[in-house]
């Protein structure tokens, strides 16, 4: 097993989840200068699309880092072995920290090609996956974000054991199962569970969950709990690029920062629709009379300029 840079990690670690159209090279960019978390992801990428010419130059651009962001670990996702074994040379190349596999994701297209959370119902083609992809990052370390079942809670057993048995340096949980997608809160004994099940197997794999923390204290409580080694943070840092320093903006630095990261955005990512943008205005501006006025002329801009200045406006008029 290689941990890799994980040796070098204090644990407990809370850590930055990938979220798709979220975790995007802007707004890693922005996390990294306000308040950087101990490991970062990217968001997934196909593993299948880095090999077709056309959508290659475009998850490229995806893959994107800098080295503020580091430790950081690039997320990838297919059910075919010799795709996945492409993708993970192509990442080794570029300089990523660790490769981390997919195995959780419930969106139906992902499903349908096998991959993502579908792979909890194949474990056979998930420890042939996971030892290519070993095979191929030599001393990096290879992880696996993943889910707690298909459908039922009582599939963790045989899954997290047979993931195991392959002996990835990290296995994120998160305590819902496919089935569940978001629609029920996230089950922490099950993690509690994982964690036992990692120790009476002899494994040395690292166990983190995650499941609707929103901050760093509960985090820390959640390890406490459970006996994890860390916890993933994912929605919680909508709107708050701030969440692993602890400090508490005004709303001028809210705006500011909106700014910032809207520009950061449209010069990174101009292929893609500004109105994946458009999903953390909500979470920036929030919290003070006004607020939801000012949503409304932000969600009416459609380009950097244009949000630049309805809050420049705004903030003249405060």
């Amino acid at each position: 097993m290689s941990y890799g840079f994980w040796k070098d990690i204090k644990l407990p670690a809370v850590v930055l989840a990938p979220l798709a159209d979220v975790t995007d090279p802007a707004f890693r960019r922005i996390i990294a200068k306000y308040g950087k978390p101990d490991v970062m992801w990217t968001e997934f990428v196909s593993a299948d699309g880095l090999s077709h010419p056309e959508a290659r130059e475009k998850l490229m651009l995806d893959l994107r880092y800098v080295e503020e962001e580091r430790p950081i670990i690039a997320q990838l996702f297919s059910s075919n072995i010799d795709e996945m074994k492409k993708a993970v040379e192509i990442a080794c190349e570029l300089g990523f920290d660790g490769i981390d596999i997919n195995m959780g994701c419930p969106d139906k297209n992902v499903c349908k090609q096998g991959a993502g959370s579908a792979l909890i119902r194949t474990p056979e083609k998930a420890q042939e996956i996971i030892r290519a992809s070993k095979e191929v990052a030599g001393d990096i370390p290879v992880s696996v974000k993943t889910r707690i079942g298909y459908s039922k809670d009582e599939e963790l057993e045989y899954w997290l054991a047979s993931l195991l048995e392959t002996e990835p340096a990290l296995i994120t949980l998160h305590a819902r199962t496919k089935k569940n997608m978001s629609k029920v809160p996230a089950r922490w004994e099950t993690i509690s569970e994982a964690v036992r099940i990692r120790d009476e197997a002899g494994s040395k794999t690292l166990i983190f969950g995650n499941g609707d923390v929103k901050n760093i204290e509960e985090a820390h409580k959640r390890v406490e709990e459970t006996g994890c080694d860390g916890v993933m943070i994912g929605r919680g840092i909508f709107g708050n690029p701030w969440l692993w320093s602890g400090h508490v903006p005004t709303k001028e630095e809210k705006l500011r920062v909106l700014v910032e990261h809207t520009n950061l955005f449209a010069e990174l990512m101009p292929y893609k629709s500004f109105a994946i943008m458009k999903k953390h205005f909500k979470a920036y501006v929030t919290g003070w009379d006004g607020a939801k006025e000012l949503r409304m002329q932000l969600m009416e801009a459609n380009t950097a300029d244009a949000v630049e200045k309805v809050v420049a406006d705004y903030l003249e008029g405060q």
